[in-house]
């Protein structure tokens, strides 16, 4: 059997606010604070982990605090995150709740076959809400505002645009080895959107590639996003990837330890970032799980640094 990614591990987005990012992401979208540490490769800035209840592969959206302006939107981006829930009821309840809460959303409709709802985070971060017919497991924050029934369910699928699909897809189909299983309008009009399929299928592992070659190129800012991780099981799966990259003369950033999981770095050729993650060791390697994200959690390489790193933050409460 060839190698083979399992689904969509993470997303990694900017941020400018970190406190109302917080307020925003466990208060009006119910999700779990899991990890509240730093950006290894740069102290001063904090990286949340926002995941279900018990902070699941598959699940977490992160963010950088970092002081920038908004994304300019375009193509060579990351241009929306899908968002699972388990049913039209509660894509329903959801649209009720963020008119309550007064976010920017549109009104429930089909897109690519599939009951959906678009809307955007104060910082202009655009996702979809879409009913998953309960597909998968679930695990439910006890502690969230949202009900149990209506929480998020967790990632999928990730929409990219680049102007042109060969040279992107070849490293998809090629080298990443995910299918190509169908296409749709794309729901802003601009251009159409292939979707790709990795390991088991369905909405947490597949990645849409808006084709969109009459978009200017994106700038990153706050409300964009960062890069997308892949899920690949354990470390002898991503030596793998690892070896698998350098074979079809991909550059990467060689093989990362970010404590929580391992990872590895590469572009593919429209620009956008892509993350290959290692299921485990998890978010509990390091704290209780049932206290995860009450405190600043740092890897060993830099508990040494705590005091200076503290005093660099600013309160996110």
């Amino acid at each position: 059997m060839s190698l083979e990614l399992t689904g969509i591990h993470h997303l990694t987005a900017i941020t400018a606010t970190a406190a109302a990012n917080k307020r925003f992401y466990t208060e009006t979208l119910g999700l779990r604070l899991v990890k509240k540490t730093v950006n290894q490769d740069d102290t001063s800035a904090y990286h949340l982990f926002y995941a279900d209840g018990m902070a699941s592969p598959g699940t977490d959206i992160t963010f950088f605090d970092w002081p920038v302006a908004r994304e300019r939107r375009g193509t060579h981006a990351i241009s929306c995150t899908g968002l699972r829930v388990g049913s039209s009821a509660s894509l329903a309840w959801w649209e009720q709740r963020l008119a309550d809460a007064g976010v920017v959303h549109s009104r429930i409709a089909e897109i690519d076959g599939v009951a959906s709802l678009l809307f955007e985070d104060p910082e202009g971060q655009r996702f979809r809400l879409l009913d998953d017919g309960g597909a998968g497991e679930s695990h439910p924050w006890e502690r969230s505002p949202v009900p149990a029934g209506h929480q998020i369910r967790g990632l999928g699928p990730i929409t990219i645009s680049v102007p042109t699909l060969e040279r992107t897809g070849e490293v998809l189909s090629s080298v990443m080895n995910l299918r190509e299983e169908r296409t749709y309008p794309s729901p802003d009009g601009a251009g159409e959107v292939h979707v790709f399929a990795m390991g088991p299928g369905g909405s947490a592992a597949e990645l849409h590639v808006a084709v969109q070659s009459n978009l200017p190129p994106a700038q990153q800012g706050a409300g964009g996003v960062h890069h997308v991780a892949f899920r690949t099981p354990d470390i002898a799966s991503l030596h793998e990837w690892t070896s698998r990259l350098s074979e079809f003369g991909v550059r990467s950033s060689g093989e990362v330890e970010r404590y929580y999981f391992r990872s590895l770095y590469f572009r593919e050729p429209g620009g956008n970032l892509f993350e290959i993650a290692t299921d485990g060791p998890g978010f509990a390697v390091d704290e209780p799980l049932e206290s995860l994200g009450e405190r600043l959690a740092l890897p060993p390489f830099l508990e040494g640094k705590r005091a200076q790193i503290e005093a660099n933050l600013k309160p996110l409460d």
